[in-house]
């Protein structure tokens, strides 16, 4: 096992394809000495709102501007322009930078505030990621989700590594390198820890993680197979799939580990469980109708009623944060595919147009899913809107690429 290393050769490549609906347009001004630093903060927080889906980018005014500037709004009103971010990088004389930056509604002349981080050269990345948090907000009324953190696993030769990566892939850290296969990683509430699966003792156990400082402890290795862990809402408690007792069967077990509380009684295959918000229900994977589907039951185990009925083999369910929408992937002809189900509706919609979809996973304000995808025969990245209409691709050089994860927004 390792800590973060300071390594960052795992870079990926953000590529952003489609056009969403409704998009507001925006204008981002290079920022005034951003040059002196190893960040251009003002490409970051364009590529971040671009991302999302919500924004497209209009033209930004010529000249050299920082958060105190004035520039001719009328003009950028011309352009098509509904908003303008401003900002400036300078050194401190303690080596870090300080960032500083100002929103403008261009429609209403209005300043619509703006503020400045000092960081060191390692969190400039953070910075420009908070600067698009808050225009997100500003703009939308929703909170940005741009300066969480996602997990994921690659496989390179016969190496496994969990990275913890910002929300765009980049500035990617290796968590834990095994020879051994890593599975399932789940970001804990609080965004502290991680939950995994490793086979380093030749069989699944599960791990729970501390990320800042790389120390874990064992969760789950009773006899025969520990997998799948799944957070509470509250962090204190994992739902996971063990066969101690015969079969794979979810099983309930506080955070700390201890003696597991059996949650389903059948003798089929249940596993991939996964909390509702409020902690009440739990959703999961089983064969008892004879083929994969996605049930959902009450975290006493009682209640037990099936949620997918189109297909015949749906898997990897995730929750959006508000409970109302639930991701999941299904084999639709042969293809595994990427699919959006309104619970309280029943009705699902495929959201890709590739072919070998997995593990999706929600940004914490609900606005985008992380997958994995095969892209030209390699495993990729994928972030997507809830319309499917806006893509991005994170192509990573880190061998191959799975089983991502989205950590929440509130972080210590």
């Amino acid at each position: 096992m390792v800590g973060f290393s300071a390594a960052t050769w795992a870079q990926f490549r953000v590529d952003v394809s489609g056009i969403g609906l409704t998009q507001i347009p925006v204008s981002i001004a290079a920022f005034r000495g951003q040059a002196a630093s190893n960040q251009k903060i003002s490409d970051i927080v364009q590529a971040d709102l671009e991302r999302s889906g919500q924004f497209r980018m209009v033209g930004a005014p010529a000249g050299v501007f920082d958060e105190l500037s004035l520039p001719n709004l009328s003009g950028l009103r011309q352009a098509g322009s509904d908003a303008l971010v401003l900002g400036s990088v300078s050194v401190l004389a303690d080596g870090r930078f300080d960032v500083r930056f100002r929103l403008w509604d261009v429609v209403k002349g209005q300043d619509l505030g703006g503020q400045s981080y000092a960081v060191t050269a390692a969190d400039l990345r953070l910075a420009a990621h908070r600067v698009a948090d808050y225009v997100h907000e500003k703009l939308t009324g929703e909170k940005g989700a741009f300066s969480t953190r996602i997990a994921y696993v690659t496989k390179a030769g016969q190496r496994y590594q969990l990275w913890v990566a910002d929300s765009d892939g980049e500035n990617a850290q290796s968590a834990l390198a095994s020879p051994e296969p890593v599975i399932s990683p789940a970001w804990s509430p609080d965004g502290n820890q991680l939950a995994y699966v490793s086979f380093e003792s030749r069989k699944p156990v599960v791990y729970v993680h501390t990320v800042n400082t790389g120390k874990r402890r064992l969760i789950a290795n009773f006899k025969g197979s520990n997998s799948a862990p799944a957070w509470s809402p509250d962090g204190k408690t994992l739902a996971v799939t063990l066969s101690r007792e015969g079969g794979s069967q979810l099983f309930l077990l506080s955070a700390q580990g201890g003696e597991p509380r059996r949650l389903t009684q059948s003798s089929s295959i249940d596993t991939e469980p996964v909390f509702t918000p409020d902690g009440q229900s739990i959703y999961f994977v089983s064969d008892r109708g004879g083929a994969p589907q996605i049930y959902r039951a009450a975290v006493s185990g009682q209640g037990v009623e099936r949620v997918t009925f189109t297909g015949t083999y749906n898997i990897s369910p995730a929750l959006s944060p508000d409970g109302r929408l639930m991701a999941y992937i299904s084999r639709v002809g042969g293809a595994f595919k990427l699919l959006l189900m309104d619970i309280g509706a029943g009705t699902s919609k495929e959201l890709t147009t590739t072919t070998t979809d997995e593990s999706p996973s929600f940004a914490p304000n609900g606005k985008l899913l992380i997958y994995a995808t095969q892209q030209q025969g390699r495993e990729s990245l994928m972030t997507t809107t809830l319309d499917g209409k806006v893509k991005a691709r994170l192509s990573g050089q880190g061998g191959d690429i799975r089983e991502p994860d989205w950590g929440p927004i509130f972080q210590q």
